[in-house]
């Protein structure tokens, strides 16, 4: 009896758990795919590396999106089970609430384990080798996208005009560069020869010229310097080669744990940088917590919930999942901050989601309404029905 009741359960819940993930991670990587796009339509990037782009984004994506699809896998399969009246005709056999809970145990365990692999392994691989296949595509289009005698924007608000180039050695001669870049001000180079230096493990695009002129100029034309100079540089990081792409360093959410610790023991404590690099550790196991955590509270909350429809379980589950991310947001930032110890914030979101899961599981296994969510699931329904 109970193993039929296991797998109808299990068969409830992982069908809505794959489509939830997917959709999430469509979303998601839809949102970041906006730039991207616009280098293989503006700047010719071959497709193939935008490919390479995706399969770098998902680890990260992943880690996202797992809290939120095991959330709403187990609450809307409890939640139809709920409204079709399964789950009272269940109890009536006398098999309790939590004798319907190893289906999602499961799910949760494997939600748990994949997110720990995506957050040690898969994230900061997915993010480092994303950072360094942007600058590689950077350096190529630094090479190619510069051509004799004709205006160009190889890089976002620098435009370069050069007299000649040599294919030998990068030699750029007669170089006429408008930097746009700071709000405060324009800068136009002139200067009669220059190159491209590249720095991979910076990150940087180094543009070095020689005997020339700086005409600045400032917002709404209120200052005009000039000045001469024999060398003169501008480095371009990622930050100006990609929207939304920082850093000329790794960042932490690039690290592997040895990296971090290592990192952490050359740092004195306190600091913005170290508190970062706790949280991000921190991180690693916290999130996946969470999600293992989000999977159990789903059972209770569909279980109680004597409504049909998919609409009113998406929206409650939505809600959850935005204030758990809000709340570790929130954290993240103040722990940052040195407010809170780092190695504190990160728990909190999880110490509350284990308070709301025992409590939660206590009161739907003892037939105890929750209150407040009836009158959020009344307002939902009277929402909808009103569209």
């Amino acid at each position: 009896m109970k193993i039929t009741l296991h797998k109808y359960i299990f068969k409830e819940i992982w069908p809505t758990f794959f489509t939830c993930l997917v959709v999430f991670v469509f979303i998601v990587l839809a949102a970041r795919m906006m730039n991207i796009l616009e280098w293989v339509l503006n700047r010719g990037v071959n497709p193939v590396l935008v490919l390479k782009m995706i399969l770098y984004l998902l680890p990260r994506i992943l880690l996202f999106a797992l809290p939120a699809a095991s959330l709403m896998a187990v609450f809307l399969a409890f939640l139809r089970l709920s409204g079709d009246n399964e789950i009272l005709a269940i109890k009536s056999s006398g098999i309790s609430l939590y004798q319907m809970l190893p289906p999602v145990l499961v799910l949760s365990l494997v939600v748990f384990l994949v997110a720990v692999f995506m957050g040690v392994l898969g994230a900061p691989w997915g993010n480092r080798s994303f950072k360094d296949l942007v600058f590689k595509i950077a350096q190529s289009k630094a090479d190619l996208g510069l051509k004799e005698r004709v205006f160009c924007e190889p890089f976002d608000k620098i435009t370069f005009y050069i007299n000649s180039l040599s294919p030998k050695d990068g030699m750029m001669k007669d170089i006429f560069l408008v930097d746009r870049r700071e709000k405060s001000a324009t800068n136009t180079i002139v200067a009669r020869k220059g190159r491209i230096l590249l720095h991979p493990a910076a990150r940087i695009i180094t543009i070095r010229f020689r005997e020339g002129t700086i005409f600045s100029v400032g917002e709404g034309f209120d200052a005009v310097r000039t000045i001469g100079f024999d060398t003169y540089n501008i480095n371009i990081g990622l930050d100006d080669i990609m929207a939304s792409i920082s850093s000329r360093e790794r960042s932490p959410d690039e690290m592997f744990v040895g990296e971090l610790l290592g990192r952490m023991r050359k740092m004195s404590k306190g600091g913005t940088d170290y508190n970062e690099m706790v949280i991000a550790l921190m991180e690693k196991l916290a999130i996946p917590l969470a999600a293992f955590l989000m999977g159990i509270i789903g059972a209770p909350l569909g279980a109680q919930i004597q409504a049909r429809g998919r609409f009113l379980g998406i929206i409650i589950s939505l809600i959850i999942f935005f204030l758990y991310y809000i709340c570790l947001a929130g954290v993240r930032s103040i722990g940052e901050s040195g407010t809170l110890p780092p190695q504190l914030g990160p728990w909190i979101p999880v110490a509350f989601l284990l308070f709301s899961c025992g409590y939660l599981l206590h009161r739907a296994a003892n037939e105890r309404p929750f209150a407040v969510l009836e009158r959020i699931t009344l307002r939902i329904t009277q929402v909808a029905g009103d569209r």
